[in-house]
């Protein structure tokens, strides 16, 4: 098909290096191709009623490559695609998706670019399903992405969570405490695993493997019998306790699994103990130079995707390979971290806990 218009929409959760992909695909759609671009604002809700685009040029993406968040605006609290029954419960709502494609087609639109997560991606196929030419670039700080190696954002994530456990440890260690410290990770805990190892952490808590509280008291008491007498633990936000559950701030909302730990902590042990969330500083400021390239890289394979007529599909890079992947197989799933892979055993073997350590226990 001849392509002369395509557009680019950014869904979900905002990450480092979103603006630096829109930069990347504008650039080479215009250099390369001298195709029209223009931006869908708001995600997906941007053509649907009154279509809100942009247009993006080369002098409208000028400056964005080291700048954070998304000029598009995004939205992870939209009902695209889902409609409540008259027993209120949700079911899926075909006259969004029609809607979409129609508004798409009637603004000459040869195709989509969709940056997003595993529920994005698989609002992209079903558009695909729809009759709309569709590729998906992959976008998630959490790095749980199935199909590619790693998602811009998530290197940023890793770094700003480094920092503050550098942090933690000077402040831990003048006050013999022992600091929690909460990242993002609802399903998988690809960033506390990273910045634990990073940051030289005694415990990694994560959503693949269930943790019990006396192990990591162990580990305290441990440290405090050889004379370090301050403890550094990162925890995930999905992460849980065995045969407990994920611990919530308000339906809907992942949160409050750091305080818990630290409460929980500070009586097994009797050591002052205190938590932080770090929250939404991990998706927020500039990206790091190998986000701003593994961003470079995604636009304009996106680009590439487009002139090759690989719709239906995700831009991917495995073993530092620009392809793409079917979007049916990314769609609505997570990569987890691997519970004995090379991560996890490096982490274990410098004395790192996860809270599983059952002989640590029963000693």
């Amino acid at each position: 098909m001849a392509i002369r218009k395509v557009a680019i929409l950014t869904s979900g959760g905002d990450a480092p290096g979103l603006n630096g992909v829109i930069r990347a695909f504008v650039k080479s759609a215009v250099i390369e191709h001298g195709w029209e671009v223009v931006g869908i604002e708001d995600g997906f809700e941007g053509l649907v009623g009154k279509p809100r685009l942009r247009p993006l040029g080369l002098k409208e993406v000028r400056g964005l490559l080291g700048r954070g968040g998304t000029i598009l605006g995004s939205t992870n609290k939209g009902n695209f695609g889902w409609r409540k029954n008259a027993q209120g419960e949700l079911e899926r709502n075909d006259a969004a998706y029609q809607e979409f494609v129609a508004n798409a087609k009637a603004e000459g639109i040869d195709a989509v670019v969709v940056l997003g997560g595993e529920g994005s991606q698989s609002i992209a196929h079903d558009l695909g399903n729809f009759g709309l030419p569709v590729v998906g670039v992959p976008k998630t700080i959490d790095n749980d992405l199935v199909g590619t190696d790693q998602t811009f954002g998530f290197d940023t994530a890793i770094g700003v969570a480094t920092d503050a456990l550098d942090r933690l440890h000077t402040t831990a260690e003048s006050h013999d405490r022992v600091m929690v410290l909460e990242v993002m990770g609802r399903h998988a805990g690809w960033i506390a695993l990273h910045a634990g190892l990073a940051g030289g952490v005694d415990a990694i808590l994560i959503p693949e493997i269930p943790f019990d509280l006396r192990a990591l008291a162990h580990k305290i008491n441990e440290r405090d019998s050889v004379g370090s007498s301050f403890s550094i633990i990162i925890v995930a936000e999905g992460a849980m306790p065995t045969g407990g559950e994920a611990i919530y701030q308000r339906e809907g909302l992942l949160g409050g699994i750091g305080y818990y730990v630290a409460n929980q902590l500070a009586t097994l042990t009797d050591k002052d103990t205190r938590a932080v969330v770090l929250g939404h500083i991990q998706r927020g400021g500039s990206p790091t130079p190998i986000d701003r390239i593994l961003a470079s890289r995604y636009g304009v394979g996106a680009v590439w995707a487009i002139s090759q007529g690989r719709f239906g599909q995700l831009v991917a890079i495995q073993n530092d390979q620009l392809i793409t992947v079917p979007l049916l197989e990314c769609a609505n799933k997570i990569k987890p971290v691997p519970v004995d892979g090379q991560m996890v055993r490096t982490a274990r073997s410098l004395g790192v806990v996860f809270g599983d350590e059952e002989h640590r226990i029963n000693q």
